[in-house]
């Protein structure tokens, strides 16, 4: 006999989809909104960066972390939207915090927001997978 059993949140499960798609969504909408207000410093950025089509990169940057991130804490779009998070949150990590190719003090906070980003989008696979809940647009 198994004595391991699931646990069922019940109804609590759509609050706590809720509190996991805002507990996503918070930190690129807490840093896109300047990406956004300081569009050119933004390229300027992505230029040091050495990131390819800087100007275009900005402009996804900035899509993805403002209205993107409130449609996911919406729930609107939610399933594309999560994947589609999952692929720009690894490149994101691959280009801003290549700690691979850096000395000295810069590697450890890159090494961590690196993996960081890598949580992050395990957390949106997990999104895609599961549905926003009851408690969003997509459900109305």
């Amino acid at each position: 006999m198994n004595t391991l059993r699931y646990f069922d949140f019940g109804e609590s499960r759509h609050l706590f989809l809720l509190i996991a798609r805002i507990a996503l969504a918070i930190l690129f909408i807490i840093f896109g909104f300047p990406k956004l207000t300081g569009f050119d410093g933004t390229v300027q950025y992505m230029t040091s960066l050495g990131t390819p089509a800087p100007m275009l990169a900005a402009i996804i940057a900035v899509v993805m972390e403002v209205p993107a991130a409130i449609l996911i804490v919406l729930g609107f779009f939610t399933r594309p939207l999560a994947v589609i998070f999952v692929f720009y949150t690894l490149g994101t990590a691959v280009i801003g915090h290549h700690f691979w190719n850096m000395t000295g003090d810069a590697v450890g906070p890159n090494m961590i927001n690196f993996y960081k980003n890598v949580s992050i989008a395990g957390g949106f696979l997990l999104l895609a997978l599961t549905g926003p809940g009851a408690i969003s647009i997509d459900r109305r």
